[in-house]
């Protein structure tokens, strides 16, 4: 079955459950795994590069009310690719092409491929779209086991932290302005043995405010801006660390490997997380997924 992917969380799905041959196409965002780099780009973002966090903001926003697209779907790559099936979302226009204009694209072509829509808004709807995913590629009881695993892992977590008191967290999905979580997020904060504040499971991230930030009691700041790995994530927390509330410890992860994208790496944010906020019980987290900044020498 030759496959366009058209998010990075499916493209890791197709990997991981064994149909990563069948992937032709994908998007400029799909670099994981490294395989996904050799397969043809489709999908490109239409937002200028070098913009600051608020200037991605402000232009996504002018372009959203105008109703202009936030990525460019190749129609000529599309065309020689001769897909069956083509996985995208419809969840969210700042995440991935509209999945009018993937309709419309194949229309064009005359292309009769199946689109399936991917849409979790939780933890437990991500596990369950990788069986979907499975079953759309003929790989049901490879992404069956695939499921069974990573549920088991969270059993793990949840062994570790579930005595432990409860830690006020918050997660923020972007840095300027602060955004508060919400989708599977939450759900991550809970599994790991935290309370998630300003954010709530299965509901979309909202735009706050510093004061709320400091309002929401906090014990534990995790930053983790959409559309950024390790280093960048770190650096734009940098660059906020003087707004969060005296002595309450703030983190920067890698929000592209295990937040942002609704795919089985979200168990390894998960595992981060419980690091975070119970490293007694669970471990420090891995340096790969999270650094803690030092605020007082960097900041002080």
């Amino acid at each position: 079955m030759r496959t366009v992917s058209l998010l990075p969380s499916a493209t890791e799905i197709l990997f991981d459950v064994g149909a990563g041959d069948d992937v032709v196409g994908v998007t400029f965002e799909c670099d994981y795994p490294p395989q996904a780099r050799t397969r043809r780009i489709v999908s490109t973002s239409a937002l200028p590069e070098g913009l600051s966090p608020a200037q991605i903001d402000r232009v996504v926003n002018e372009r959203m009310a105008a109703g202009e697209d936030l990525y460019r779907l190749d129609e000529g790559a599309l065309a020689g690719l001769d897909a069956d099936l083509v996985v995208t979302q419809d969840l969210c226009a700042v995440c991935a092409v509209d999945v009018s204009t993937v309709y419309d694209a194949l229309e064009y072509l005359a292309c009769r491929a199946e689109v399936l829509t991917v849409d979790p808004q939780t933890l437990d709807e991500v596990l369950d779209s990788i069986v979907t995913i499975g079953v759309a590629t003929g790989r049901r009881d490879d992404a069956e086991r695939l499921r069974s695993a990573l549920s088991g892992r969270l059993e793990v977590v949840w062994s570790k932290v579930a005595t432990r008191h409860a830690v006020p967290t918050l997660v923020l999905e972007w840095t300027d302005p602060p955004f508060a979580p919400g989708h599977w997020v939450p759900d991550m904060v809970e599994a790991a043995g935290g309370i998630c504040v300003l954010g709530r499971s299965g509901e979309r991230s909202f735009r706050t405010g510093w004061d709320d930030v400091a309002a929401a009691g906090a014990e534990v700041v995790v930053s983790a801006p959409c559309g950024f790995g390790l280093d960048d994530s770190a650096r734009l927390t940098g660059e906020v660390a003087d707004r969060i509330p005296d002595g309450v410890p703030l983190w920067a992860v890698d929000a592209n490997a295990s937040f942002a994208r609704p795919g089985p790496r979200l168990i390894d944010g998960v595992e981060a997380l419980a690091g975070i906020l119970h490293p007694a019980a669970a471990g420090e987290p891995s340096p790969a997924f999270a650094r803690r900044l030092d605020l007082m020498s960097s900041y002080g």
